[in-house]
């Protein structure tokens, strides 16, 4: 019965041997005479072996600790992105921190190639409504969620009054009622995510995740390795007969007076045009009147 030595890892054949204890094979070695015909001596040298059940035990052993290593790496792997979302919320503030805020109000400036500046609010109040609004030539363009519906007032596209929106543009702005991110309390929000791996982003390597919304709405995201923050998320929307792709990347992250950290800097990025916001304002808490996400009547 021909095996593996486990610890030269050369063939082995052992003999069935009374002595249970150790198994001995005999070697012959060259005398250099013409004694036999074969140039072998009779002198046998005996190599003691390892006891066939201790090899077995030893060998089941090494295969017990292999299927052990192969379970904690398959482990690991379920549980890198669940850290690395850890992580990011702990960059973010803390979750008790994420979680005590009720609402955002904040001011902007977005400069809008071949424009110039044009000045912008947000008002978001946690799970229930965000409203974004921002002047331009004596204009104002206006984007509303709630958890109920979503509208939208834009006349430098034709659209002089206020207009229900697309379901999946609606189901897109919903994404943006939680003040803690699109990560914070993601199962909760039954919303799924995947470690894809890392890739190079702006010269650096990132985490990338992908994510699933309950509602199936589905967009990338980027975490520097180092500061946990976001560097950059993508989205797809369906609209007007086309796919839009959106893509936003944030820098310049700061500490609010609240104590919690946001991007003082977001770009942009739909349909090869590119707008630049720095954050101007931040108030946590303010009291806001639900009134303000109502549709105006025609």
């Amino acid at each position: 019965m021909a095996l593996c030595n486990i610890l030269t890892g050369q063939p082995t054949n052992f003999i069935n041997s009374p002595n249970r204890e150790a198994a001995r094979l005999p070697e012959y070695v060259h005398s250099g005479g013409n004694d036999h015909s074969d140039g072998l001596t009779k002198r046998p040298i005996y190599k003691t072996i390892l006891p066939i059940k201790k090899v077995q035990k030893m060998r089941s052993l090494r295969v017990v600790l292999m299927a052990a290593s192969m379970l904690s790496v398959v482990s690991l792997h379920a549980q890198t992105a669940d850290e690395i979302i850890n992580k990011h919320i702990e960059a973010l503030g803390g979750k008790e921190k994420l979680a005590s805020i009720k609402t955002v109000y904040t001011e902007y400036e977005m400069e809008i190639p071949g424009m110039g500046a044009a000045p912008g609010k947000t008002w978001l109040v946690n799970g229930k409504a965000y409203k974004n609004e921002v002047e331009l030539a004596g204009q104002k363009i206006i984007q509303c969620f709630t958890d109920k519906s979503a509208w939208g007032l834009n006349p430098m596209m034709g659209q002089a009054t206020p207009t229900e929106m697309p379901a999946e543009q609606a189901k897109v702005g919903m994404g943006q009622l939680d003040p803690g991110g699109p990560l914070f309390n993601y199962a909760a929000k039954g919303t799924t995510v995947d470690l894809v791996g890392k890739e190079a982003l702006n010269g650096k390597d990132a985490f990338k995740l992908k994510l699933k919304t309950k509602e199936g709405v589905e967009s990338l995201i980027w975490i520097d390795p180092t500061t946990y923050y976001i560097l950059q998320s993508s989205v797809k929307v369906s609209g007007g007969g086309m796919d839009v792709e959106t893509n936003l990347t944030f820098s310049d992250y700061k500490k609010t007076d609240y104590g919690n950290v946001i991007p003082s800097k977001t770009e942009i990025n739909m349909q090869g045009v590119a707008l630049n916001l720095t954050n101007k304002k931040t108030e946590i808490n303010k009291e806001i009147d639900m009134k303000l996400f109502e549709m105006p009547k025609q």
